[in-house]
């Protein structure tokens, strides 16, 4: 018996009718005369498969492609040729299921989804691949990407409005500056103060020097006045030759000058709140500045401080055609009385320096 054949049906003879198995039914095709089948001569090449026929019992096309995959169970051989009859068929058949297309396409859906309910896995359907979780605002529920979205938008609106509020600030006077320069200073100070000269169309072309002198009491307890200090000239020798100058050396003095300028008047009246903070500043440094270079003599105690400033104009280029004023111009403060607060903070404090003092 052959490898090839199935059952007790062997390879058939040409010309012998082929043998079937009981209860089978007989092929299809039309009826002979007398009562039995004839077979009607297919061309050579005709897709016939004779495990579908079997399987299946009908000549339906999706026979055939199913039959194409059982065929293995059933032990037939795809592509053998089978004789039936004088004729010699090939029964290849042509696969045109979606197996024969590729591989399928996944189908994407949202994480966490389930399948649709109707449909039901097969060998059919594609496979289902899930979709990558969202991150960021977008994993958000909507009434918190609504709060992020506003969130967001009231920083970006307060950034836009403090960098035109610096811009403003540090630029020359404008009209916007002149109608609404309360609002900037209040804004900018003292948190976002800024002093850059970065917009200044005439940069600083002057010599400002800060003097004081002080009405102090000797150790005889005498009162006597004593000579004008030049701070600012102190701290320019400081710095040069200094690879490292200190920041107080630099800017201390300076700053505190330019803040009691800015907020008084040129009769020395403040014009601010901000006033008084500036002038016990600055009566504070130059206590203790005095009280460093022992004004008055060892142990004298400072009663009172008188402050001025002497600004003369830097000279020009010789190849300038400018003309500016060689004379100092100096502002003189009033006296400002020393208090015990101011002493405490500037010098060393009040009582020990008294009882130092009378005790000699």
């Amino acid at each position: 018996m052959d490898a090839y054949d199935e059952g007790s049906n062997a390879r058939p003879v040409p010309g012998e009718p082929a043998a079937t198995a009981p209860g089978t039914p007989p092929p299809d095709g039309p009826a002979a005369p007398g009562g039995g089948s004839a077979e009607v001569p297919h061309q050579l090449g005709a897709p016939v498969h004779e495990s579908a026929a079997h399987d299946h019992g009908a000549t339906d096309p999706a026979a055939y492609g199913h039959a194409a995959h059982d065929s293995g169970a059933h032990g037939s051989v795809v592509g053998d040729p089978v004789m039936r009859g004088p004729v010699m068929r090939d029964p290849v058949v042509r696969d045109t299921s979606a197996y024969g297309q590729g591989a399928p396409a996944p189908v994407l859906r949202p994480a966490g989804t389930p399948p649709s309910a109707h449909t039901s896995p097969s060998a059919h359907t594609p496979p289902t691949v899930d979709a990558p979780p969202s991150i960021g605002i977008a994993a958000l529920s909507l009434p918190f990407q609504i709060a992020a979205a506003l969130a967001l938008a009231f920083v970006a609106v307060v950034a836009c409005v403090h960098i035109g509020m610096v811009f403003l600030h540090v630029a020359p006077s404008n009209t916007v500056t002149k109608q609404h320069g309360q609002a900037i200073d209040e804004w900018v100070y003292p948190e976002f103060e800024q002093n850059w000269k970065l917009f200044a169309p005439n940069p600083l072309q002057q010599n400002i020097a800060v003097q004081v002198r002080a009405d102090v009491r000797a150790v005889d307890g005498s009162i006597r006045t004593t000579r004008w200090y030049d701070l600012s000239a102190l701290d320019g020798r400081a710095i040069d030759g200094n690879l490292l100058p200190s920041h107080t050396q630099q800017n201390e003095l300076r700053r505190a000058w330019d803040f009691f300028v800015a907020t008084h008047d040129t009769a020395n009246r403040p014009n601010g709140l901000r006033g008084d903070l500036s002038e016990r500043y600055l009566r504070r440094i130059v206590v203790l500045r005095l009280d460093r270079e022992e004004a008055g003599g060892r142990g004298a105690v400072i009663q009172q401080v008188q402050v001025r400033s002497r600004t003369t104009n830097v000279p020009p280029p010789k190849w300038s055609r400018e003309q500016v004023s060689d004379k100092p111009v100096l502002r003189q403060l009033p006296w400002w009385p020393v208090s015990k607060t101011d002493r405490a903070a500037g010098t060393r404090p009040a009582d020990s320096t008294e009882t130092a003092a009378n005790a000699r």
